[in-house]
């Protein structure tokens, strides 16, 4: 995969204030992840609205190194507890006397969602975030003029 203009993107970003920025980005990536989230919500054996894509992760999923503050992610994922279950499978399960409690096949959601799409993110993700910064610039400047 080649990503090219990724440092004209870095320099129009840095030209707004930081907030503004982390926010244009946000928007950018959150529109340009939402087709692999609704294509994992199509595996998703249950009702819609398994996955999202959010900027956050609840404590058990942060990663244990921090992240630089002016590193901006986003994440694709499913808040049910089982859900990662369901995508990997389990094995065999006893319980501490010897009986057998099932296994679970996986069935995986995410994973095929992802590669249905990569191939598209990154070229997309680049004239989304022109898209985005273009009309976040046409909005400062409107009320700048405003005063």
């Amino acid at each position: 995969m080649r990503f090219e203009g990724g440092r004209d993107i870095e320099r129009a970003l840095a030209e707004l204030p930081r907030g503004t920025a982390k926010g244009t980005s946000r928007r950018a990536m959150k529109k340009e992840l939402k087709p692999i989230k609704d294509t994992a919500e199509m595996f998703w054996p249950g009702a819609n609205d398994g996955f999202r894509v959010t900027s956050a992760l609840i404590p058990t999923q942060r990663p244990a190194v921090r992240e630089s503050r002016s590193v901006t992610n986003m994440f694709v994922g499913s808040f049910e507890p089982h859900a990662h279950l369901l995508e990997f499978g389990t094995g065999p399960r006893y319980t501490k006397n010897g009986a057998f409690r099932g296994s679970v096949s996986p069935q995986p959601m995410l994973q095929p969602a992802w590669d249905a799409h990569k191939g598209k993110l990154l070229e997309g993700l680049g004239k989304r975030m022109w898209d985005e910064i273009a009309k976040t610039q046409a909005r400062r400047a409107k009320k700048a003029a405003k005063g």
